[in-house]
């Protein structure tokens, strides 16, 4: 017995030592404690004083009450930040499943799996303002630069996403599926896609709602949708009160896709429970 370990009462549950509880978890928590202090109270410190009440009241004599005199051209500029939207998803949901194979450790070899991540944190990297930014330079001021924009943009989030998701299934049903005879394309459909359906649609919805609030930011820059009406607005001396009629707008799509959302997700969550795969 260890000299200087103590008997124990029946019942007592052994009690380590402070040095032995500080895991890889537990130091990384503690730092980013530190960190979280240590940058609060910079902020706080060398902060200057604001006068937060005349602050509010500028805010509303000048951005109230809105003004939604130019409404038409409000809503085909949001129609046209919903179409940036809708395509940019739907094209890197199409690439980040074929991507996020290749990100896999489960599915994909070594090297094809570094290599896959190196290119998905690069696009991951660069902010959506910035692809927007590029992608206005080679194709000028166009939705089509917003659309590639988001569509790198997603890439990197989406099949982050999916890769983690493939590697959190038991892929051998997929690999009996083909030592079976069945073509890579039914594997995955039969032996991997059934057990990852459901968190793919969830990301895919959660990447919808970001790339609607993406798309009216972009134009910002000159790529298409409501945000370069947002730009003019903010240009003009008498445009604050178009400023918040836009945000307002852009709140209600937002907060109505956040909806339906929910409601998708229910009926998928529905479809894939354990009661109705009994079923």
């Amino acid at each position: 017995m260890n000299p200087k370990t103590t008997p124990l009462k029946s019942g007592q549950l052994p009690v380590r030592r402070w040095h032995e509880r500080l895991n890889f978890l537990n130091v990384t928590v503690i730092l980013f404690l530190f960190l979280t202090i240590f940058a609060g109270k910079s902020m706080l410190t060398n902060n200057r004083p604001a006068d937060v009440a005349a602050g509010i009241r500028y805010f509303f004599n000048k951005f109230f009450p809105p003004d939604f005199s130019d409404w038409p051209i409000i809503f085909v500029s949001l129609g046209e930040t919903f179409q940036i939207a809708i395509i940019a998803t739907f094209i890197s949901i199409l690439l980040s499943l074929i991507i996020a194979l290749g990100a896999s450790r489960n599915i994909a070899p070594t090297w094809l799996v570094q290599t896959t991540r190196m290119f998905l944190n690069i696009t991951r990297t660069l902010p959506s303002l910035i692809w927007a930014f590029l992608f206005v330079i080679l194709f000028g001021a166009t939705p089509i630069a917003g659309v590639f924009a988001l569509t790198f943009y997603s890439l990197g989030y989406l099949g982050k996403f999916f890769s983690e998701t493939f590697e959190s299934v038991d892929v051998q049903v997929a690999r009996g599926l083909k030592l079976i005879g069945a073509s890579k394309m039914q594997a995955f459909r039969f032996g991997l896609w059934p057990n990852v359906k459901a968190q793919v649609w969830s990301h895919s919805l959660w990447m919808l709602e970001y790339n609607i609030r993406s798309a009216s930011i972009v134009g910002l820059v000159g790529a298409g949708g409501i945000g370069m009406e947002l730009n003019k607005a903010m240009d003009m001396a008498s445009g604050f009160q178009k400023v918040t009629a836009i945000l307002i707008c852009i709140l209600g799509i937002v907060i109505l896709l956040d909806l339906l959302s929910q409601a998708i997700r229910r009926w998928i969550t529905s479809k894939v429970s354990p009661k109705s795969i009994s079923e």
